[in-house]
């Protein structure tokens, strides 16, 4: 991938990169078919330095994957899932990676290229995904029988539906989204008693 993977950039190449990256999200969320050229003039930088920092357009994709599964990851990490209580970790990293995730909607949904960083970040935050749900089984917040890898989906699943699910849904707020995913995951919609 370009001269962002082969060595540590300066501090302006690493603003640039950053301008330009953000750019490709905002744009090609809108636009996934917007050239090299439009996500320049959307960075507010020269064609020639986008063509300096990536290749070609896969290589800007590849840094736009990696670089969002980066912030991902650092999302589950500042959860704690090895450490804080379970039901604090778990709220922590829903609020974490809703918020992540609402800022790099079109960067997470690119298909991570097998054996690549990014995809190498996936499969540990599904590890650790496991790892916060093992130890919610064990301090008795799921039931002790319940498939873990079944309850890692189900959680996939609401964290879609409360990023992509109803528009006329005005909470905004990770916190408060975070609480009702948590809430609906360890609950569901049975009658409590």
């Amino acid at each position: 991938m370009g001269e962002t993977a082969a060595r540590p950039l300066r501090a302006d190449a690493e603003r640039s990169v950053r301008l330009i990256l953000e750019a490709a999200e905002r744009l090609l969320s809108r636009d996934p078919g917007a050239s090299m050229e439009q996500i320049a003039a959307e960075a507010g930088v020269s064609r020639t330095t986008i063509h300096r920092r990536f290749a070609h357009r896969q290589a800007l994709t590849d840094a736009l994957a990696l670089s969002a599964a980066r912030q991902l990851a650092q999302a589950v990490d500042d959860g704690r899932p090895a450490t804080a209580p379970p039901l604090v970790a778990l709220h922590r990293i829903t609020a974490n990676v809703l918020e992540v995730k609402g800022a790099w909607t079109y960067a997470l949904s690119l298909p991570a290229t097998p054996d690549s960083e990014a995809a190498t970040l996936h499969a540990t935050m599904a590890e650790r995904c496991i790892t916060v749900l093992d130890r919610a089984r064990a301090a008795g917040l799921i039931d002790a029988s319940a498939d873990l890898h079944w309850l890692q989906r189900v959680y996939y699943a609401l964290l879609g539906e409360t990023l992509h699910g109803n528009p006329a849904d005005d909470e905004a707020d990770p916190d408060a989204l975070a609480a009702r995913v948590v809430e609906t995951f360890l609950h569901g919609a049975g009658v409590r008693g």
